[in-house]
């Protein structure tokens, strides 16, 4: 199956920085045109580039089987992070080097969208319904990308019994693990007003900082919870604090701090959100959340079954079910249908020099067709 080296190097010579556009898009459709598969395209956000509202371009493609047969979906995104500086060949101009393709996407995820696509051709129209759920915006704000396809599926009747994402989710050898659910994800924007003053007078002024300070050491000091059967430990990270001041005699007026949240299904973004709402105001500050994605667990069953048996058959290992790592658009798809991660080697992603073995993309493909089969004979 060595066309998914050559599929995934015509998608890497499409620059598709997120929020992914147009020539990217045309390459996955000419691929999936020929095996039979009725391609949409459809672009959300109102223009404004540079920000949340920037185009987005989503494609969903479908190969419908025979009337009540099942129908299995794979999932994934074609946009990628920038590139950076220091690569040595160049990030958009896909390169062999011995056993490795080099090139921005080659591992998250455009290597595994290739593997698909050569998967389908190798999968009977009979056998069932497959359709490819593909957005340009799953590393950027994800606004109008996954949910604007589901919407689309939602309206136009296309219920997937199982999906597959494609994120690169192998350790130390393609198969040795799957996503069998993910982290709920909270960012939050703490503030706490003062009165500026100098700091020679200070019964004059109001000092915010020493405020924020002893919210983000109350809040630093939670024990969320243990971890359960399937998740580990919810943490909880300061990640910015700012406060502006650049003079060294003034007490300044305002103080700020931002932290992320990774949690578990013992609690929720809106549970969370009130936890640290509430140390907020106790200290005289207040605090705004954004909840990306709320945890989920796609239990383990038939489903990481026929992904556990497809890659033993392919890799001679068995996948461990896990629930580790960020967060990826299985949070949205996962209201649809019962839904799994699973891919390639994930070491060099988002790295400069991100590669993939070639050998992975030839039995990646070999596995993705015994899902895909498996999964429509269920």
């Amino acid at each position: 199956m060595s066309d998914a080296i050559e599929i995934a190097e015509k998608l890497i010579a499409a620059p598709s920085v997120t929020p992914a556009t147009g020539l990217v898009f045309d390459v996955l459709e000419e691929m999936l045109a020929p095996l039979g598969f009725e391609v949409h395209r459809m672009t959300r956000g109102d223009g404004t580039t540079g920000s949340d509202e920037a185009p987005v371009e989503n494609l969903f493609a479908i190969r419908q089987g025979p009337a009540g047969s099942k129908h299995f979906a794979f999932a994934g995104h074609l946009d990628v992070v920038p590139p950076g500086n220091g690569w040595t060949s160049a990030p958009f101009a896909p390169e062999r080097c011995g056993d490795l393709l080099y090139g921005r996407g080659a591992v998250d995820m455009k290597g595994a969208i290739a593997c698909m696509v050569e998967a389908a051709r190798h999968v009977p129209q009979d056998a069932g319904t497959i359709s490819f759920i593909i957005t340009g915006d799953e590393e950027g704000p994800a606004l109008h990308g996954t949910r604007a396809l589901i919407d689309f599926m939602r309206a136009e009747g296309h219920q997937p019994d199982l999906c597959l994402v494609g994120e690169p989710t192998s350790v130390n050898r393609l198969g040795d693990m799957m996503k069998i659910g993910r982290r709920g994800s909270v960012n939050i924007w703490l503030e706490v007003a003062g009165v500026q003053g100098h700091v020679a007078y200070p019964h004059l002024a109001d000092n915010p900082v020493p405020k924020l300070v002893a919210m983000l050491a109350e809040l630093d000091a939670l024990v969320l919870d243990e971890g359960t059967d399937w998740f580990q430990p919810s943490n909880l990270e300061i990640t910015d604090l700012e406060v502006g001041n650049p003079a060294h005699n003034v007490i300044p007026e305002k103080a700020k701090a931002r932290l992320s949240i990774r949690f578990n299904d013992r609690h929720s973004g809106a549970s969370l959100s009130e936890l640290v709402a509430a140390i907020a105001r106790k200290h005289g500050g207040s605090a705004l959340p954004i909840v990306s994605g709320e945890p989920f667990l796609t239990p383990p069953g038939t489903f990481s079954q026929i992904i556990a048996d497809a890659v033993l058959a392919e890799t001679g290992i068995i996948p461990e079910p896990s629930t580790t790592g960020g967060t990826s658009d299985a949070r949205f798809l996962r209201s649809v249908c019962p839904v799994i991660e699973f891919g390639l080697c994930n070491a060099t992603m988002h790295k400069r020099d991100e590669a993939v073995a070639m050998a992975d993309l030839e039995t990646l493909s070999r596995i993705y067709a015994r899902i895909a089969q498996a999964a429509l004979d269920s």
